[in-house]
């Protein structure tokens, strides 16, 4: 098997793995999985998954983290932001949604810093 066709997953670092936990399950839904090594496991669509794991490193990179393909990132974005979800105001972004090239991006922050986006493809 190659890595070209094994499935990805996302590493989510958390400085406070409790206070992070609430974000993710709380304000944005997700359904806590398999609790592994003081951290704990989501899944999403078509087989792919985040860890969410402790880590004094938590939100240090200045690049996204992670991202979702979404089908429609305007509602997506207005129901994260009914639920407390505050988008990054980049330059070029209009309510916290970019439009290039036909597709659609939306950037938010976690409660540990990690930069985290929406995208719609064109």
């Amino acid at each position: 098997m190659s890595l070209q066709n094994a499935p990805l997953y996302a590493y989510l670092p958390a400085a406070d793995v409790v206070r992070a936990r609430r974000f993710y399950e709380d304000k944005l839904g997700f359904k806590p999985g398999k609790e592994i090594a003081g951290g704990v496991v989501y899944q999403f669509g078509e087989h792919t998954a985040g860890f969410l794991y402790p880590t004094p490193n938590a939100g240090t990179s200045k690049a996204s983290q992670a991202f979702w393909q979404v089908a429609d990132v305007e509602h997506e974005v207005a129901a994260l932001k009914a639920r407390g979800v505050q988008f990054e105001d980049y330059p070029g972004t209009k309510d916290g949604i970019m439009t290039a090239g036909g597709a659609k991006a939306a950037w938010f922050k976690d409660s540990e810093g990690n930069i985290l986006a929406l995208v719609q493809s064109a």
